[in-house]
């Protein structure tokens, strides 16, 4: 960005690029890592709220953690070995996703009131603006994009 003052131009240093914050961690599927994920979700967004000055109220922050218990829970429940959980954010939009070892692409059932579970990815898709998965070398990737505006 650059302000005009009398003539004279003064660079303000505003145009640079900055990069999302982003954070990664490592589950082993034992017990207590989905609540050990929704933690580290919690103190993501909190670093979001501080480092980018995100508005995110409890709304948005409650998607976040619901979108990242569904994802990390199928990754525990439909892969034989440990999962990655990745966030990365912005003012504007929070992107979750997790990496597992199971090949695997989890299936997203009709709405049916009247089924027990199995509503995990109908979940996701309500809250998010964007999910993809998608094989990757070692497993799959599922990701889910979800804007913070209210």
């Amino acid at each position: 960005m650059i302000e005009h003052l009398d003539g004279a131009v003064i660079p303000t240093g505003f145009d640079v690029p900055v990069e999302p914050l982003r954070r990664a961690a490592h589950f082993t599927g034992e017990p207590g890592c989905i609540a050990e994920a929704r933690s580290f979700a919690a103190h993501f967004v909190d670093q979001l709220r501080t480092e980018w000055c995100a508005r995110i109220g409890e709304r948005a922050s409650g998607e976040v953690m619901l979108v990242v218990s569904e994802l990390v829970t199928n990754a525990d429940r439909h892969s034989n070995g440990p999962y990655i959980l990745e966030l990365e954010g912005t003012d504007s939009a929070v992107t979750v996703c997790v990496y597992d070892s199971s090949d695997a692409l989890p299936l997203r059932f009709p709405k049916d009131p009247e089924r027990v579970g199995r509503h995990g990815l109908e979940i996701v898709h309500a809250l998010a603006a964007e999910v993809t998965a998608e094989r990757v070398p070692v497993g799959k990737r599922v990701r889910a994009r979800l804007t913070l505006g209210e």
